[in-house]
């Protein structure tokens, strides 16, 4: 098995909306994802990209990424915020996923970030379990809200 672990291309778009449709249905909420194919490939390769991703490649097969862009914290500064990880359901328990982490601290150091930030559902227990081998700081204070336009 030939694993790569490379920075995402626009030709990659339409493979990684299929890897967010697994993820919202694992996530149970497969009807949440609505982004069209040319929105997300100018939102990550148009004139002002708002989001970055590394993929693994399996075999010359996307089978996982990580999707991540730039937020700033009045206390931190700048911050990578991961908004998506997957590795698809086939591929797991094959390290795939601990090299994307990995990379993605790598390129957060490299951008001189002041630190990661990310979500995990409550009942995701595996990826609970794969963060607390990064020591990560779990929050149970804060409250998840949003506005839909």
């Amino acid at each position: 098995m030939n694993i790569l672990i490379r920075k995402a291309e626009r030709k990659d778009c339409a493979r990684l909306l299929e890897l967010i449709q697994e993820l919202a249905q694992f996530e149970k909420a497969p009807q949440e994802v609505t982004v069209t194919l040319s929105h997300f490939e100018e939102s990550g390769f148009g004139e002002k990209p708002v989001w970055w991703a590394f993929v693994a490649e399996v075999d010359g097969v996307v089978e996982a990424f990580a999707l991540y862009y730039i937020r700033y914290s009045t206390w931190k500064g700048q911050r990578m915020y991961l908004e998506d990880i997957l590795v698809t359901e086939k591929m797991r328990g094959k390290n795939i996923g601990t090299l994307l982490f990995n990379r993605l601290i790598e390129e957060a150091k490299e951008k001189k970030l002041h630190g990661m930030v990310w979500q995990v559902l409550n009942w995701n227990k595996p990826a609970i379990e794969f963060y607390k081998k990064y020591n990560a700081d779990f929050d149970d204070e804060w409250i998840n809200c949003s506005i839909t336009f």
